[in-house]
């Protein structure tokens, strides 16, 4: 059952979709890949506990289990997240926002390009739909761009589903500020996903203020920094070759140290408050504006609960910026991905939100 506070907390809409959610989301990519084993039947479990708890929306992707963390590393396979949601959804359906995403595709040797054609966009969407078990997508996001194929093509092909009523609302992800306005001018865009933290503050200068023009959710993913903005890591941590983090900068070495050392104040400040560190990282960005829903993962039932309490935490606006201070870009050591490092899904970054 979830609780009163959970109950009455304010909803955040998704652009102007007319859809509104309460303002914590659970990423489900882990469940499938990049962090480590994967159960099945326990993320299925944790995903109808989360409903109990009061999650609304739920972030997955058609891509994730095709990709893997090491090269040669065998995975649960394209498809896999979208079936294990839609397996958790039955009979629950009507108490969800789905969100899922196209446009990722795996070769077969292990690496992946993006299909932003529009043919692609329909199948995809069909394919979806029958994975997830579901007659419409709430929110269907263009997981990352195809160089070959205008984003007004695509986003056509995507807001004829909407008229379809296939899909409710569409999303981008990792796009820059002018692909989000030539897209917006083809179909209203609800969401954008891209990584956005306390340590990781890359969309504030130009990405962030553009949403705002627009009147485009901004979707968090990794809000708390791959788990490293809870306190779960403790120095000398090493991360197993299968998980994502043992190829990122911010994790490697002298950089993981210094890191480490600030959330040490981040755990100190939220130890004096009664909350942890990551309901505060969570609560840091829910006070940048009524337009952000972070979609924060976890495979085990306490942790998505502990998150979703973090809508009742209030902190000032000389909270806010001593916490924003804390994390300075500056301060934080490793970049976003490596010079050989790629995402989950191949693409090669750090400049995708240049596009």
């Amino acid at each position: 059952m979830m609780s009163e506070s959970t109950a009455h907390a304010a909803r955040t809409p998704l652009g102007g979709s007319g859809i509104s959610v309460r303002p914590v989301g659970l990423g489900l990519m882990g469940m499938s890949q990049f962090y480590g084993a994967t159960d099945t039947d326990a993320s299925v479990a944790t995903i109808r506990d989360a409903i109990e708890a009061g999650v609304e929306l739920f972030d997955t992707s058609d891509y994730y289990g095709a990709g893997s963390a090491t090269p040669g590393r065998p995975v649960a396979g394209f498809g896999h997240n979208e079936e294990l949601l839609g397996r958790a959804l039955q009979g629950r359906r009507d108490r969800t926002v789905v969100a899922t995403k196209f446009s990722a595709r795996p070769t077969p040797e292990g690496r992946s390009f993006f299909d932003g054609r529009p043919e692609y966009v329909k199948a995809a969407c069909e394919a979806s739909l029958k994975r997830l078990g579901t007659d419409r997508i709430d929110l269907y996001y263009y997981h990352r761009l195809d160089p070959a194929v205008p984003v007004e093509d695509t986003v056509g092909a995507m807001a004829e589903l909407v008229a379809e009523g296939k899909v409710r609302a569409i999303g981008l992800s990792e796009v820059g500020p002018d692909i989000l306005r030539r897209a917006h001018a083809v179909h209203p865009v609800a969401a954008l996903q891209s990584e956005y933290s306390l340590w990781e503050r890359g969309v504030e200068t130009e990405v962030l203020p553009q949403c705002r023009r627009l009147g485009i959710t901004l979707v968090p993913y990794s809000p708390l920094g791959r788990g490293m903005l809870t306190g779960s890591f403790g120095r000398g941590t090493e991360f197993d070759r299968d998980d994502f983090r043992s190829t990122l900068p911010k994790f490697q070495g002298d950089n993981f140290d210094h890191n480490r050392r600030l959330v040490d104040e981040l755990e100190e400040f939220a130890a004096s408050t009664g909350n942890t560190a990551g309901q505060i990282a969570l609560a840091w960005l829910l006070a940048q504006h009524h337009d952000i829903i972070p979609i924060p993962g976890s495979k085990r039932p306490a942790y998505v609960r502990a998150n979703l309490a973090a809508t009742s935490v209030r902190l000032s606006a000389d909270d806010v910026a001593r916490l924003g201070a804390l994390f300075d870009p500056a301060r934080v050591k490793g970049g976003r991905y490596g010079a050989l490092n790629t995402l989950p899904d191949d693409t090669t970054l750090p400049d995708d939100t240049a596009k």
